[in-house]
């Protein structure tokens, strides 16, 4: 058996952990030193890297179509809340003048009507979601009312 040097010196001579060491090293620092320097060089293999990648498109395919859902029920949701809303703008019109407006332009504007003055009942017409029709109005001599406006291959009518 090869014995290290210091562990051959006599118990009194031998270093411990605060006597200095040859070339000035700290005890234990040498061989940590040499593992953490081949650690740092050492690089991903192959196949973890395409691991990594395999993973990230999963998660892509995952979320890219959720995505996309989201934002088409977001416009079919912004359609169904500007129908309540010219909805109700047109409601409070026939409230104050006695009739329906011949358009949704009207809904916009002060109006005196047989000496009834009244508006604007709302600042502007909203725009329809991207992609989607502009809201359409149709009304007939009865009273009865529909605003309309299509895209995502859905149709929002009110009321």
């Amino acid at each position: 058996m090869v014995w290290h040097q210091a562990c051959i010196l006599l118990p009194e001579t031998r270093l411990t952990s605060d006597s200095p060491r040859p070339g000035g090293a700290k005890r234990g620092t040498a061989m940590t030193g040499f593992v953490a320097r081949s650690r740092a060089q050492r690089g991903f293999t192959l196949i973890e890297l395409m691991i990594v990648v395999a993973i990230i498109g999963i998660l892509a395919a995952i979320a890219i179509p959720l995505y996309a859902n989201i934002q088409a029920r977001a416009r079919i949701a912004k359609a169904q809340a500007d129908a309540r809303t010219l909805v109700s703008a047109i409601s409070m019109y026939s409230a104050t003048f006695g009739s329906l407006p011949a358009a949704l332009a009207n809904l916009t504007a002060a109006n005196t009507i047989s000496g009834v003055s009244g508006g604007p009942f709302m600042k502007s017409v909203p725009n329809a979601p991207a992609g989607w029709s502009a809201y359409s109005y149709s009304s007939n001599p009865c009273g009865i009312f529909t605003v309309t406006a299509t895209g995502d291959s859905t149709t929002v009518s009110s009321p």
